[in-house]
């Protein structure tokens, strides 16, 4: 399949649930909408890439899942939203923040965020969406979410994000892998799974040699009756339009309202997930205030 996509998968007889997804498309396209630094835009890359494959197991057609990050770093944290059919949309809060390589000679995402921590909450359409935390253990993102899943949902996990630019700051690669094992699992499989983990290349390795999420996934679990169950193309997609976002504008209250009335002046708001802006005139403002 060509193009960004996700593959779920499950091997050792049901026991492993995965999944793996290639984003450097909509990553890119991320990049070049918000403007973001190199180390900016490999957050908000694993971010995506972890919202697409979390994302993804929720059923129903209008589920959402909001991963959010916020830190004492110079970047202070991000947002990213998923729903079920594979699309993604997120920001940075400060998307031109500029870092040196840390001790590995990587782009340090941990520096840019900080320490902080990390807001799982899925919308089911119920009265009160499902929200979960923990505190950053690294700011990494990876790491950050395999702690979650063991500390907040009780599910072991491990999960691999990466992002790899190219010299004219451009993305090159971007993808990850997402693997869960159910309450079942054998511990022999436990063992072999551990084993093949410790001796697997990093995700942006993978993906820069090359490797489709199927690739990697063999890699991983090839070798314990690994079986994929579904491939789906995964996009950056934000869907807001003039009247969300007068929804939006209509929320912060009838004072703000008839403050933006007295000035006289359009008011100009702007999307933060795509950067579209929209102008709202006197008139509208004052249709506004009569729904508020």
């Amino acid at each position: 399949m060509a193009g960004d996509y996700l593959v779920r998968a499950t091997a050792a007889d049901d026991a492993i649930r995965a999944f793996a997804v290639s984003t450097r498309e909509l990553t890119e396209k991320a990049r070049a909408m918000h403007n973001t630094s190199p180390v900016a835009t490999a957050a908000l890359g694993r971010l995506m890439a972890a919202g697409l494959m979390m994302g993804s197991m929720m059923k129903g057609e209008d589920d959402l899942l909001t991963l959010k990050i916020t830190g004492n770093g110079p970047m202070r944290g991000a947002l990213v939203t998923a729903n079920s059919h594979c699309q993604v949309k997120g920001y940075v809060y400060e998307p031109g923040v500029l870092l040196g390589a840390n001790a590995r000679g990587k782009l340090d995402v941990g520096g840019a965020i900080g320490q902080g921590t990390l807001f799982v909450i899925r919308d089911l359409g119920m009265k009160e969406p499902y929200v979960g935390q923990t505190e950053l253990v690294s700011g990494e993102i990876a790491e950050d979410l395999t702690y979650y899943f063991a500390v907040s949902e009780q599910v072991p996990s491990s999960v691999g994000l990466g992002v790899l630019m190219e010299r004219n700051n451009t993305v090159r690669c971007a993808g990850g892998f997402l693997l869960q094992l159910m309450p079942y699992t054998k511990e022999e499989v436990i063992t072999k799974l551990e084993e093949r983990l410790a001796h697997v290349n990093s995700v942006t390795a993978m993906l820069d040699s090359g490797m489709e999420p199927e690739e990697i996934l063999t890699e991983l679990v090839g070798g314990l009756g690994l079986q994929i169950s579904d491939r789906q193309p995964v996009s950056y997609h934000c869907g807001c339009s003039k009247e969300r976002v007068s929804r939006a504008i209509l929320s912060i209250g009838k004072q703000e309202l008839l403050t933006m009335l007295s000035d006289g002046k359009p008011v100009e708001a702007g999307c933060q997930f795509c950067d579209q802006k929209y102008r709202f005139e006197a008139e509208e403002i004052r249709e506004m205030l009569e729904k508020a």
